[in-house]
């Protein structure tokens, strides 16, 4: 799990693309999923997500990602296929109307998911905090964070994975269980793990603190983050899937 959040090495479109061309198609196909509400168009953005993990050759993360989704939108498709009373009963209590609802909140949960961990899959942090400071002005503070807290994850969970081999090492079959009992023995984990982040936290700051984090500005980068053409041609699909929401 933790290889979803990791920066995979290529020379594709994708990664020559500049970091905030990047995180802005992310941010409209997300608003787009959300504007919209017709399902053919949101089947369309998750080609469009499929397209992206294939035009930047991260096709195993993409359906690895797809299908980690899966499991939440299963029980979230049959969740609310239950509860919505409105419209023509098809079978049972399952109406038309409740079908369509469910596949709409499924679709939307898996499109606006998938571009944020394919943009890390083809994004340096480090240019993603720099472009984010140089290019839209961000304070590095918050620039930082931002990008501090996305790194951590898959140490995160990574500690979690070792958490929960010590455990089944002392005797809790955490391979043996199963849906909601594997979640209730994951709880105290929980406590170790908040430990651990706070002591990360910690060393974290003081390392920021020592090579003069409050000293940063724009002009501190050595890299330099311009637009060229592709950047151009890829904020136009962007206006032009805003105006296709919008429509449909």
């Amino acid at each position: 799990m933790k290889e979803l959040f990791q920066y995979v090495p290529g020379q594709s479109l994708l990664h020559r693309l500049n970091p905030v061309t990047k995180l802005i198609l992310t941010i409209m196909i997300c608003a787009a999923a959300f504007i919209t509400s017709s399902v053919f168009f949101l089947l369309g953005l998750l080609a469009v997500d499929l397209a992206i993990g294939l035009i930047a050759g991260v096709a195993r993360k993409t359906l690895g990602i797809l299908r980690g989704l899966m499991k939440i939108a299963v029980f979230l498709f049959v969740l609310q296929v239950l509860l919505s009373r409105q419209g023509t009963p098809v079978f049972w209590i399952i109406t038309d109307r409740g079908l369509l609802t469910a596949a709409t909140v499924v679709l939307r949960l898996v499109v606006v998911c998938m571009p944020l961990a394919l943009v890390l899959a083809v994004t340096r942090v480090s240019d993603l905090s720099n472009a984010l400071v140089q290019v839209l002005h961000v304070p590095y503070k918050y620039a930082f964070t931002l990008t501090t807290a996305i790194r951590f994850i898959p140490q995160f969970l990574e500690e979690m994975s070792d958490i929960m081999e010590a455990q089944t090492a002392r005797g809790i079959a955490f391979d043996q269980a199963r849906g909601l009992k594997k979640l209730g023995m994951m709880l105290p984990l929980c406590a170790p793990l908040l430990i651990s982040s706070v002591r990360r936290t910690d060393q974290t700051a003081a390392a920021a603190e020592i090579r003069g984090f409050s000293l940063r500005t724009s002009a501190s980068a050595f890299r330099r983050y311009p637009f060229h053409l592709e950047d151009a041609l890829v904020l136009g699909f962007c206006v032009l899937l805003i105006a296709a929401s919008i429509l449909l």
